[in-house]
């Protein structure tokens, strides 16, 4: 007896879109439940080597929270790629000025780091408001 792995057309077949209300969430238990999601982890057919998940559509991000002190105290870094270019920001100033991209660089960090983790990433979609431009695919509210 052998294993049967979900091949990349079954699981394009079988991909749904998901709406995810992120008001008043904690920012990082909902970024892995959305990793979760993302990743196909739910379904009876998941398989670590293949892009299984769902889409995943988040409305409200700009009204996620942190616990404790991480709205002020948490640090952000990137680098511009130049010498000496490592810039910083708090969470605060994120939400100022690109409030999804908090939950971006949560769920982010929680999918694999590679070619199979870049695609998983393209299949999330992060809107501000309480409007999406996804009503066609008609995605089911969790």
């Amino acid at each position: 007896m052998s294993t049967e792995f979900q091949t990349k057309e079954e699981a394009l077949a079988s991909r749904k879109w998901v709406v995810v209300d992120a008001e008043n969430q904690v920012v990082g238990r909902l970024a892995s439940k959305i990793a979760y999601i993302l990743r196909g982890k739910h379904k009876p057919t998941f398989a670590p080597h293949n892009d299984g998940g769902d889409y995943v559509v988040v409305i409200n991000a700009d009204k996620v929270r942190f616990t404790g002190n991480k709205e002020a105290d948490k640090m952000f870094h990137y680098h511009t790629g130049f010498v000496g270019g490592v810039k910083s920001s708090t969470a605060a100033e994120i939400r100022g000025t690109h409030p999804e991209r908090l939950l971006e660089i949560a769920v982010k960090g929680m999918l694999p780091k590679s070619a199979l983790g870049k695609n998983m990433i393209s299949k999330l979609k992060i809107y501000s408001g309480s409007e999406h431009p996804h009503a066609a695919q008609c995605p089911v509210v969790v």
